[in-house]
């Protein structure tokens, strides 16, 4: 086991990689925790405006404007969120595969999508 975990460990170091982001990861994995996704909505806007996740993943938004702002599945795919205000956040987990368009119902010109795979 130390030995996978020092290969590891140098093979992060090599690719640039923080071995604290990884030790996170390696611990996130072993307890079984979803990977978070985090989305932020700054400037009228959700950043990124597009997100690729896997399913089962969790995805969260930050509003870090001084306006609410809502997030809502166009397809109903999702339950839409109540009204965030600053620094409040909104987590869903990502479901079957597919592409998922939202927007916020407060501002309807601020959109996003969201891809799921496998």
């Amino acid at each position: 086991m130390n030995t996978i975990i020092s290969k590891i460990a140098i093979a992060a170091l090599l690719s640039g990689f923080s071995l604290f982001a990884v030790a996170d990861e390696m611990k996130d994995a072993a307890r079984g925790n979803a990977k978070e996704n985090k989305i932020e909505i700054k400037d009228f806007a959700f950043n990124p405006q597009t997100i690729t996740v896997k399913s089962g993943e969790k995805i969260t938004w930050i509003n870090r404007d001084e306006e609410p702002h809502t997030v809502v599945s166009v397809g109903k795919q999702f339950k839409k969120s109540s009204a965030l205000d600053t620094d409040q956040a909104y987590t869903i987990v990502a479901g079957a595969p597919g592409t998922y368009s939202y927007f916020c119902s407060v501002h309807p010109k601020m959109t996003g999508t969201i891809v799921v795979t496998p």
